[in-house]
């Protein structure tokens, strides 16, 4: 059974274009992990400050080993490959992981 991993940001205003840079900068980092199904950065519209990390996996154990192997890797490492300095403080000022079992599913339309 699949499960849902719902990252929730808070990220102050003048933040939002750095998460944003940072999240197109990590191309790959995710998407190549074994068990790895859906990626989503979704942007507040209004109301809230929070944005939502939304990544979809075929188990908890896919899950698991992503956040104890490639998430640490890719969260330890250096200056990006393009080039310029690490960043130098976090993008959000406070994050919180939602999970969830995924119970009913519709994909996309052809």
């Amino acid at each position: 059974m699949s499960v849902v991993k719902i990252n929730v940001l808070t990220v102050p205003a003048e933040m939002r274009e750095t998460l944003e840079k940072r999240f197109a900068a990590r191309a790959g980092a995710v998407e190549n992990s074994d068990g790895f199904e859906w990626f989503e950065l979704l942007r507040p519209v209004e109301g809230t400050d929070q944005y939502l990390v939304y990544t979809r996996w075929a188990s908890e154990e896919a899950f698991k080993a992503w956040m104890e192997g490639p998430m640490q890797a890719a969260h330890r490492q250096g200056p990006p490959a393009g080039g310029g300095e690490a960043p130098k403080r976090p993008a959000a000022a406070d994050s919180v992981l939602w999970s969830f079992e995924v119970v009913q599913s519709a994909g996309p339309k052809a």
